[in-house]
């Protein structure tokens, strides 16, 4: 899940960026957060409202499907998450993920010698 998710953000940024991509995460309470964010032109409001949307493309010449970014939202949503997007620090756009910490599972690839710590899903 968080591969994908990554992935599809990764994605986007590296698509529009012009010359930098950040990644960047943490934690906040009982929540992980992870951000990605590019120096690309960015999305007004409305834009970014758009874009979350199934099957969007907001430039059609550009390749692509529309839907990364609702995959994104999906996920999210299904692990009772939340995204959003924003404007970035260094004027492109910034995504953010926040996901709430847990004990890791085995079926979630815990080894099951460690002891179950917190993490994010």
């Amino acid at each position: 899940m968080i591969q994908e998710l990554v992935g599809n953000l990764l994605e986007n940024a590296l698509r529009w960026a012009a010359t930098r991509v950040v990644l960047s995460g943490g934690e906040e309470g009982d929540e992980c957060w992870l951000e990605v964010s590019d120096d690309g032109p960015g999305m007004s409001e409305v834009q970014r409202h758009q874009a979350m949307a199934r099957g969007v493309r907001l430039d059609e010449q550009e390749p692509g499907s529309g839907l990364g970014l609702a995959i994104v939202g999906d996920l999210v949503a299904l692990y009772g998450g939340r995204f959003t997007l924003g404007r970035a620090a260094f004027g492109g756009l910034a995504a953010r993920v926040w996901l709430p910490a847990g004990p890791l599972s085995k079926a979630q690839g815990a080894a099951a010698a460690a002891p179950r710590k917190r993490s994010c899903q």
